[in-house]
């Protein structure tokens, strides 16, 4: 069966993770993707963790289902095969810093009276105008910005702590990837083409703010605040290992209560509604780390789970794969990379009854498909040998 996006052609220029992780999703879904990238080192991910016979892990995870070819835009003829692409292509995503592609003369501006149909994304930093517009960007300037590194303090504590993941990359996916399924509905609808901008800042506001900014919502000075998720979301120890949880109910809390062994605690006025939790959060952080460090990790789960607390045991990386939940699952796939050997990423995420998604082939080598792909544009073999001793290809 074809997957839900089949049919789709997209041209992939971005670099790194907010762009390739977003049209990765596509591409699992069935859509066509062509990498464009630079001669030299190509995506800079291509160097960024592992490697394994050439092939870098993160690249691999952010680039399967994708074709590459090399085009050296500096050189006019390049620029010439990227129109020919163009005319074959529904979505062209980029995530160059502002004015990249206009200096370059492939700038939305340029393109779309030519190309009505196209659906021309633009991912930035900070967005194409204003003070810090022109800043290179990496996910932990966003998360400073936007308040996700203030959200990490724990209570007592005046340090801000940066969220140890791309976290704002990966937000900026996701806003990317349904932007883009948005758009070519609205084509189909009659819409045309049109051009979708998204600001890393914007993105990752928009993901953090449901929770991280609960205090920051309203802004009257009469509403009264309440514990940020930094005071309640803990990690505790136990006697072997440590385990999270969260009681947010009140039947939870009792839960907890019983689990423990304070069973006469799960009503007591001090705790007894999710207010009075809040209120005296400090004290029942200070209970609950206590009595759970008296457990094994094992024994304590059990506990939890026989009385519907919300829990978890923490996995450390190397025991993800064989979560029983995971494993059950079959949530990540090993695979044999003709170049990188054997590796396991997860599956996607969204699983369609009718047009599932699919790993049709590995993240590409840089420039795999360039002949491949300018043949399917009609060029012949004499012009592909002409376009790469003049230097087209990288």
């Amino acid at each position: 069966m074809n997957g839900a996006l089949h049919g789709v052609r997209i041209l992939d220029l971005s670099n790194v993770v907010s762009g390739p992780l977003a049209v990765q999703m596509l591409a699992d879904q069935g859509a066509d993707v062509i990498k464009v990238e630079q001669p030299g080192t190509g995506d800079i991910a291509r160097l960024a963790g592992a490697q394994s016979g050439g092939v870098s892990s993160m690249f691999a995870v952010l680039n399967r289902n994708k074709r590459s070819i090399v085009l050296d835009m500096r050189v006019s003829e390049a620029k010439s095969i990227m129109i020919d692409l163009i005319e074959t292509a529904d979505v062209l995503v980029q995530n160059f810093r502002p004015g990249a592609m206009k200096r370059i003369g492939l700038d939305y501006d340029t393109l779309k009276g030519r190309f009505p149909k196209l659906i021309y994304v633009s991912i930035s930093g900070f967005g194409a105008d204003g003070p810090y517009a022109a800043r290179r960007v990496y996910d932990p300037i966003i998360q400073a910005v936007t308040g996700f590194i203030a959200t990490q303090k724990i209570s007592g504590s005046k340090k801000p702590e940066l969220i140890k993941n791309i976290v704002c990359d990966k937000a900026t996916a996701l806003t990317t990837a349904q932007a883009i399924t948005a758009a070519l509905f609205a084509r189909e609808r009659g819409q045309g083409g049109q051009h979708v901008e998204i600001a890393m800042m914007d993105a990752g506001l928009a993901f953090l703010w449901p929770d991280g900014m609960w205090n920051d919502t309203f802004t009257s000075d009469d509403v009264p605040k309440t514990p940020p998720l930094s005071d309640i979301y803990r990690v505790t120890k136990t006697k072997d290992g440590y385990v999270t949880y969260l009681v947010v109910s009140d039947a939870e809390w009792q839960g907890m209560c019983k689990a423990l062994g304070y069973e006469s605690l799960g009503t007591a006025e001090k705790f007894k509604s999710l207010p009075d939790r809040l209120a005296n959060i400090d004290e029942l952080i200070a209970f609950l780390e206590a009595e759970i460090g008296k457990w094994d990790t094992t024994d304590i789960c059990n506990e939890l789970e026989k009385y519907e607390v919300p829990f978890a045991r923490i996995n450390e990386l190397d025991e993800v794969a064989s979560d029983p939940q995971i494993a059950h699952r079959r949530s990540i796939r090993k695979v044999d990379h003709p170049h990188g050997g054997p590796m396991q990423m997860p599956e996607p995420p969204a699983r369609f009854e009718k047009t599932p998604s699919t790993f049709r082939h590995h993240a590409p080598m840089l420039g795999q498909h360039s002949k491949e792909i300018l043949t399917e544009i009609g060029k012949e073999p004499d012009d592909i040998a002409r376009l790469s001793d003049m230097g087209a290809l990288g």
